[in-house]
């Protein structure tokens, strides 16, 4: 297969019309048409629907593109990888972050970072459950910050950590649940749960670590605008960074639980890839964040402080 047949696929999925494909890779349609059923023929199979709005991928073309765009973005790391090893610090760097770690690491270690290499482009993806680790397999992100995980597969990643962080239980201000001052007593509350599926999560892991059955999810979200939204509104009960609470905007909508159990205690780190496969640049980024979380610890913003059970 040929890499300008893959990019000709790659564009023609993301851009869903074979006219804009075309134009992003610097094509004419004709020609960029041409790749794809150079590829199809390959395979003896069809990778593209194609219809007057546009283009969509067929089942194999949807695994051909999955496939392919793995590959590039590798391509791509090891192209910045080895020009970082000779001195020339460009490229770009994709974060992702659960949102405690935008509010306190990240403005600080952008900052830094960027001042002492310009030329590295940023992205930062928000993620609230940082429990799956898909974007960073695949390459999509090249560190993920946040609570480490328990039971990570032994030399699968690089783990740093970076600070301690308190998961307080909240509610909308003023509702029932807001009298409650055990876990026990909160166990009939609709609980919100961040989380991909909805048997796990921090709310699962707080009352597991008090020896007590997990409550069913009444709702699962995977944003912080959603869990901010839903808990605010409504009479559900969820965990929330205890420094996100201590924000002024949060204040005006929910309030803390306090049960007499304590919160959850978790250890924010940076995840990464293995170190044989780190750019120079994401060892410089993990450098920036430590200076940043102690940063944090020495301005007395330490989110960790509090009783509760420990899960790092």
């Amino acid at each position: 297969m040929k890499l300008s047949s893959l990019n000709a696929l790659i564009a023609a999925v993301e851009e869903g019309s074979l006219r804009s494909a075309a134009r992003r890779v610097g094509l004419s349609q004709p020609a960029l048409t041409k790749l794809v059923r150079e590829l199809e023929r390959e395979l003896s199979t069809r990778l593209l629907e194609r219809s007057s709005t546009g283009v969509i991928p067929t089942a194999q073309g949807r695994v051909l593109y999955e496939r392919a765009r793995a590959a590039t973005r590798e391509l791509d790391h090891a192209v910045e990888q080895i020009e970082q090893l000779g001195g020339r610090m460009v490229g770009e760097l994709s974060i992702g972050a659960v949102p405690l770690a935008v509010l306190l690491l990240v403005p600080e270690a952008l900052r830094t970072f960027g001042q002492e290499f310009p030329h590295i482009g940023l992205r930062i993806l928000e993620e609230l459950y940082i429990a799956q680790l898909t974007n960073l397999r695949t390459g999509v992100v090249d560190v993920a910050l946040g609570p480490i995980p328990p039971g990570l597969t032994p030399g699968e990643f690089h783990v740093e950590p970076l600070m301690p962080a308190s998961m307080v239980v909240v509610c909308r201000r003023g509702s029932r649940w807001a009298r409650c001052r055990s876990l026990e007593e909160l166990a009939e509350a609709r609980w919100v749960y961040t989380s991909v599926g909805g048997s796990t999560g921090y709310a699962a892991m707080l009352f597991t670590a008090h020896g007590l059955v997990p409550p069913p999810a009444a709702a699962v979200v995977n944003s912080t605008l959603g869990l901010l939204s839903l808990i605010g509104s409504s009479d559900h009960v969820g965990l929330m960074p205890q420094a996100i609470m201590a924000h002024p905007l949060a204040g005006q909508f929910l309030q803390v639980i306090p049960v007499s159990d304590g919160g959850l205690q978790l250890s924010i780190g940076a995840i990464t890839k293995p170190d044989t496969l780190l750019k120079p640049a994401v060892r410089h980024f993990l450098a920036h964040l430590h200076r940043a979380a102690h940063q944090v610890s020495r301005n007395g913003l330490d989110p960790g402080e509090g009783p509760g059970p420990r899960m790092s």
